[in-house]
């Protein structure tokens, strides 16, 4: 049972990733990590590229709180979540990467909004790394360590 629900998950994750993801949707999933006060903070963000459940990336700014908040603080969770369908939630660690070819890797047209290209200074991956996950899909349940 548990490798169905996991297989399931992990192809939710794929569909919800800007690489993988039909044209005209809005991919997103919430992205929680520690404030400097210690304190949980929560918001929604596209992934880049996930690898099933093992680990997703995203792409952000060098200077934003997210980076911030993980140079003090590397862990975090992730879900991904729709209206009674699922709820797929990781536990895990999280770094900025600045490797230009990562970087190059995890482009999409979107972030043309927000920077000048892959080479921008700015622009940085949030690498998110699974060690357990708690997963709801079409009601059947399954959680475990990585």
């Amino acid at each position: 049972m548990s490798k169905e629900v996991i297989a399931k998950a992990e192809e939710i994750i794929r569909q919800n990733t800007a690489h993988s993801s039909l044209e005209g949707s809005e991919p997103y999933c919430v992205l929680a990590l520690i404030d400097r006060d210690g304190y949980p903070t929560a918001s929604t963000i596209t992934a880049s590229k996930a690898h099933g459940i093992n680990w997703i990336t995203f792409c952000t700014g060098l200077e934003g709180n997210k980076a911030k908040r993980i140079a003090n603080c590397n862990r975090a969770s992730v879900c991904f979540n729709k209206d009674g369908a699922y709820n797929i939630t990781l536990v895990g660690t999280i770094e900025v990467v600045t490797d230009l070819a990562i970087k190059e890797e995890m482009w999409y047209p979107g972030m043309g909004q927000h920077f000048n290209g892959p080479d921008d200074p700015d622009y940085c991956i949030l690498h998110f790394e699974t060690n357990r996950y708690n997963l709801l899909v079409d009601w059947q349940e399954a959680e475990g360590i990585l």
